[in-house]
């Protein structure tokens, strides 16, 4: 059978068996090295992308697969019912890293947002004794996954056309408007305020400097939670450990996922002492909240391997050194094509260039080139790439880009 045969059969294959949620790029990945992949048809890219914000050590990290698969060999899952040692050990790690207490451990996104909510409703009721504070506020633009606690709180109307009612009461108020914001929580019945620090499915919008210290004033004035949602910007992406440390602004939870496993599925939740309280079990409710493979040990084994990596390697530095480089880069690309390009936005290696234009044709052309890239928003071009990034990479990124951007003109 030829590359092409079984490259046409594979996808022959996914239209007979998968339902179709995704639309997927005519492209089957089979394998992954540093920051390239390959398809069946031995097309290499340039994987800028990093499976949305996840790699952020690349594709074959030597220290990161071999933990894997040592952990394997030893424990894969033995289940919440007993303590887990690579459990334990991923929890301190966390939370020696950033404003925390405590930790829980999911297996996504979504799935870290979805207890997030639940612990601020339990928090106010059963800590606060003020059952009647159940109204979320979250942000238009915002995206929180797509459970339905997350969903509800997902500021973009798009992703929660078609699904009837969702949790309820939950108000959205714009992005980076701190009066706004206060004006929100003047009715004393908010348990919790939910915020990226940067908007990253919403187009990589970073917020005014001053606009999460005076979210944290008025949700502490106000007696509400506050969560970040750290799920795209965590993990050393924005060239610190969390976005949020740009700021010195503290929440009370904050979820996780993505980088976190370096491509092994895991979510997390971290919380104050006094805000984790709001999971934690009672004689009426002894397991409040709970996930059958969250903290496994296998998911943890990576977790701890990509923060001791980034550590061990200086990625964090690299995040925001190499992420400047690319910024500058992108900066000069978009002054160069001005009826095609609107401004560069981010933070690090989270980075979009703003099209006059829709994405779409943009990120396909750039595949057809070798370069993987994806949208965000209406008219962003995201770049997350791993963490690990070298200059020569962007170099490389970039001059694709220009060839692509010169081609395609503007819609």
């Amino acid at each position: 059978m030829s590359e092409k045969t079984d490259h046409m059969g594979l996808l022959g294959l996914a239209d007979r068996v998968l339902i179709r949620n995704y639309r997927q790029q005519p492209a089957v990945m089979t394998r992954g090295e540093g920051m390239y992949l390959w398809d069946t048809l031995g097309n290499r890219y340039l994987d800028m992308s990093a499976g949305i914000a996840v790699s952020c050590l690349g594709h074959g990290h030597e220290g990161l697969s071999r933990a894997i698969a040592e952990q394997s060999a030893r424990l894969i899952h033995a289940s919440n019912m007993y303590f887990i040692e690579r459990q334990l050990r991923a929890a301190e790690a966390l939370v020696s890293r950033c404003f925390a207490d405590r930790a829980y451990f999911c297996n996504s996104g979504t799935e870290a947002n979805e207890a997030a909510l639940k612990l601020a409703r339990r928090y106010q009721a059963r800590v606060r004794g003020a059952p009647e504070r159940v109204r979320f506020v979250s942000t238009a633009g915002s995206f929180h996954g797509r459970t339905f606690g997350a969903l509800s709180v997902t500021g973009q109307e798009k992703h929660r056309e078609g699904f009837g009612t969702l949790v309820e009461p939950v108000e959205t108020v714009p992005f980076g408007d701190a009066e706004a914001l206060e004006a929100a929580l003047t009715g004393g019945d908010v348990c919790a305020v939910v915020v990226e620090p940067i908007q990253a499915e919403g187009g990589i919008v970073v917020p005014p400097a001053d606009y999460l210290a005076a979210v944290r004033r008025a949700t502490r004035e106000a007696g509400a939670l506050l969560i970040f949602d750290e799920v795209q910007t965590g993990i050393g992406r924005t060239g610190r450990w969390f976005a949020y440390q740009h700021e010195e602004v503290e929440p009370d939870v904050m979820t996780l996922a993505k980088a976190l496993g370096g491509g092994v599925p895991i979510g997390a939740v971290v919380a104050t002492e006094d805000a984790a309280r709001g999971l934690e079990g009672d004689d009426a409710s002894p397991v409040p909240h709970a996930s059958t493979f969250g903290g496994g040990a296998l998911a943890c084994a990576a977790a701890l391997a990509v923060m001791s990596t980034i550590e061990d390697e200086g990625l964090i530095e690299n995040a925001s050194q190499v992420g400047n480089y690319l910024a500058r880069a992108l900066g000069e690309l978009s002054s160069a094509h001005p009826e095609i390009c609107a401004g560069v936005r981010g933070r690090g290696l989270l980075q979009g260039l703003v099209l006059r234009q829709s994405p779409a044709g943009v990120v396909a052309r750039c595949r057809e080139h070798g370069l993987l890239v994806s949208a965000a928003g209406k008219d962003v071009l995201r770049l997350t790439p791993p963490i690990n990034l070298r200059r020569a990479h962007v170099d490389e990124a970039v001059e694709i880009l220009s060839r692509v951007l010169s081609s395609h003109g503007p819609s």
